[in-house]
């Protein structure tokens, strides 16, 4: 018989960037293929660190592969274990039917943020982190933010979607799984950031096989057939890439 973690199923901490490709494919088909099911916790990196340090405990953990490491240097994830799984953007969405704004080069990028109503972004996910900074670098970050909805965690797109906002900024992946909303794209050379993802087991569950087969599925030729699916990229196993 399957050795099973105590609760009955897999607790799974993951970041929002690959959560369509969990939600509608892979995780109904772990189940299937294993009988295991999975609990799914989705939030930014950000905020499941501050989960785990705050006494919560997931079997497997999906984050920003150098939070991994940190994470496996405190002893709170088995780095061993770790696989790399996909990598993706940060772009700019509107939403449906609205006009595209130019964003092929750096100053298109500014010049659509600077006439832009407003922005959405997030500060507690990555791409709103490098966001953030971005603005400081092109010296835009007083204008921008002086009129931009900053989303607390989330999907930014909502923000188009109901008119608080007519840019949304995050990872591609994420800009995709909102309904309503076209992605532009991803941002252009000397403005973009690529982010990559990975799954470990946590400490205390890296002996537990249900929690090792879900971290092996994750990394599948059939996991990243899904990803491709839902925008995300392959993972290049160097971690975050900021160029």
């Amino acid at each position: 018989m399957r050795k099973t973690p105590e609760h009955g199923h897999v607790v799974l901490f993951s970041t929002l960037a690959v959560r369509s490709a969990l939600e509608h494919r892979l995780l109904e088909e772990f189940t299937e293929a294993t009988g295991t099911a999975v609990r799914a916790v989705f939030d930014p990196t950000s905020v499941l660190r501050k989960r785990m340090a705050s006494g919560e405990h997931p079997d497997v953990l999906i984050a920003i592969t150098e939070d991994i490491g940190q994470l496996a240097a405190q002893g709170v994830v088995d780095g061993a274990a770790r696989l790399p799984l996909a990598s993706t953007g940060v772009g700019l969405a509107v939403r449906a039917g609205t006009p595209h704004p130019r964003i092929t080069t750096v100053d298109e990028l500014v010049r659509t943020l600077r006439d832009a109503r407003s922005v959405a972004y997030s500060r507690t996910g990555a791409s709103g982190i490098y966001f953030a900074r971005l603005l400081d670098e092109l010296g835009v970050a007083e204008e921008v933010n002086a009129r931009a909805t900053v989303v607390e965690k989330g999907f930014t797109a909502d923000a188009v979607l109901d008119g608080r906002a007519d840019l949304a900024i995050q990872q591609v992946s994420e800009l995709m799984a909102v309904r309503g909303v076209d992605v532009v794209g991803p941002f252009p050379a000397g403005a973009d950031h690529d982010t990559e993802f990975s799954a470990v087991p946590s400490t205390a569950a890296a002996g537990l096989r249900p929690a090792l087969e879900l971290v092996r599925f994750l990394a599948s030729e059939q996991a990243r057939s899904a990803y491709r699916a839902f925008g995300l990229k392959a993972a290049t196993g160097n971690g975050t890439r900021a160029s």
